[in-house]
């Protein structure tokens, strides 16, 4: 069911979010791509804008801002992992050899949030919900349609994520043979919430480990047409795959993201 009405499942990638170098210009830029609606948010919580579609929350994009002392974020979309409780899941995420970047702190009576990094190096968030579960809207055009940690040490990420969050790393359909891993939570060992993938033979060595969110289209070749002539780049040109076709995009200031024209 694409609308979210009820907690996520621990484990399940539940929101995504980007710190824009120029926030008026990637909520421009998003809301021309995958038809968007949202405004820069209130003061106490930096301006952070929740946009929606067809009236739902999707996804946030702020404007990066760097805590004192800091460097400023990097331009990148961000996938937050649900969770029941924030403070245990940053503590199992400590134990098993992950690293805290940031956290746990509350976003008022939303939830509470943390960014850490797996051992492999994949950066994610945490997110404790409260009065807010997270997307209110997936698997349509313009929302989230998957989410994958590409990493170079499967085995080693795959128990990182079985560790913290109860994640079952199991390989799916054509692509098990490269390595490709579905992941499950706990509460269903049927219907997986992510990919875990082998970098090895799809990425240059310069590319480090890395959580990738794939967005919704109904019409791949149209979205990349509009992405380019938004100043997009186009990363990866549209290809078939056993699931639909999908494109890679990196967005004019470098954010990298993917959109599948899912089949059927």
């Amino acid at each position: 069911m694409p609308e979210i009405n009820e907690p996520y499942a621990p484990g399940t990638p539940c929101w995504v979010d980007l710190m824009a170098k120029d926030q008026r210009a990637a909520l421009d830029f998003y809301g021309q791509l995958f038809g968007w609606r949202g405004e820069p948010g209130p003061a106490e919580f930096g301006g952070y804008a929740v946009v929606q579609k067809n009236g739902r929350p999707v996804a946030g994009i702020g404007p990066a801002m760097a805590p004192e002392g800091q460097p400023e974020p990097p331009h990148v979309w961000t996938t937050y992992l649900a969770t029941d409780d924030a403070d245990a899941t940053v503590s199992r995420i400590s134990e098993a050899g992950g690293t805290i970047l940031f956290g746990p702190d509350d976003v008022g009576p939303m939830g509470r949030m943390a960014v850490a990094a797996d051992p492999t190096g994949a950066v994610f968030g945490v997110w404790g919900h409260k009065e807010f579960f997270g997307a209110g809207l997936v698997n349509e055009p313009g929302t989230v349609l998957w989410n994958e940690c590409n990493t170079r040490d499967v085995p080693a990420a795959a128990a990182f994520y079985q560790a913290a969050f109860g994640l079952t790393a199991r390989p799916v359909g054509e692509e098990g043979g490269d390595g490709y891993l579905a992941l499950y939570p706990a509460s269903d060992s049927e219907r997986p919430v992510g990919g875990l993938g082998d970098m090895a033979t799809r990425f240059p060595a310069d590319v480090p480990p890395h959580w990738m969110t794939t967005f919704a289209v109904s019409d791949l070749d149209a979205t990349t047409a509009t992405h380019t002539k938004a100043g997009g780049t186009v990363v990866l040109e549209p290809m078939p795959t056993p699931w639909g076709r999908l494109a890679g995009f990196q967005d004019p200031w470098g954010a990298v993201f993917c959109a599948m024209q899912p089949e059927g």
